[in-house]
């Protein structure tokens, strides 16, 4: 495709938000197309799966959670992602396939392969050119979410074992595209590691 696809992964409280955030306006400042979305959502279904899985009032089992994620990240894929990549556009991704992999494999213990499988079908194969990941030891994240003053979702309040988990196969992730960054630097230094290894990647774009 002409486009770039960049995720952005990591524990709660990782500051993945703030770094898109910050990377789309310094993209857009360059002249770039970009598109901002985030899963699950970015479609209007997916944003109802989003609400159902994220609402702590719910009590899902794990193969149901998964399936809800990945019913919303095949609507996304299909109906966003894909048309804006033709298009050209560079597309940041608040959170994608490894977030799969961290919680319902590592932190629920869903069956790996099954798992992939079924990510497979729903993404039709559809993998970021890059991924980042920020690492946060997650009482520091959950420490952040305190002083921001948010109320925890349905994932935010797993216990502390899942999130050391989740932590752990965020830590461990590797493979083409990912590059790792520590979450507890600043914003700004956080910012400029990630915009080195995008820039690296946009003479890639057509």
């Amino acid at each position: 495709m002409a486009g770039l696809f960049i995720a952005v992964e990591g524990p709660e409280g990782a500051g993945k938000t703030t770094l898109v955030s910050l990377l789309a306006a310094r993209l857009r400042s360059g002249g770039q197309a970009v598109l901002v979305v985030r899963e699950p959502g970015g479609t209007e279904s997916a944003e109802a799966a989003r609400r159902l899985v994220l609402d702590p009032a719910m009590d899902w089992e794990s193969a149901a959670e998964l399936f809800l994620i990945l019913a919303a990240r095949a609507e996304l894929v299909a109906k966003v992602l894909e048309p804006a990549l033709r298009a050209g556009a560079v597309v940041l991704c608040d959170r994608y396939e490894l977030s799969t992999r961290a919680y319902q494999i590592a932190g629920r213990g869903l069956p790996e392969d099954e798992v992939l499988a079924a990510n497979r079908l729903a993404t039709g194969g559809l993998r970021p050119d890059l991924t980042v990941v920020l690492d946060l030891d997650p009482a520091q994240g959950r420490q952040r979410q305190v002083v921001q003053g948010k109320t925890p979702d349905r994932m935010e309040q797993a216990d502390a074992a899942m999130h050391e988990r989740v932590a752990a196969a965020f830590r461990e992730a590797a493979g083409p595209g990912i590059v790792h960054l520590d979450a507890s630097r600043s914003v700004d230094e956080v910012g400029a590691l990630a915009w080195a290894a995008v820039e690296s990647r946009l003479p890639q774009v057509g």
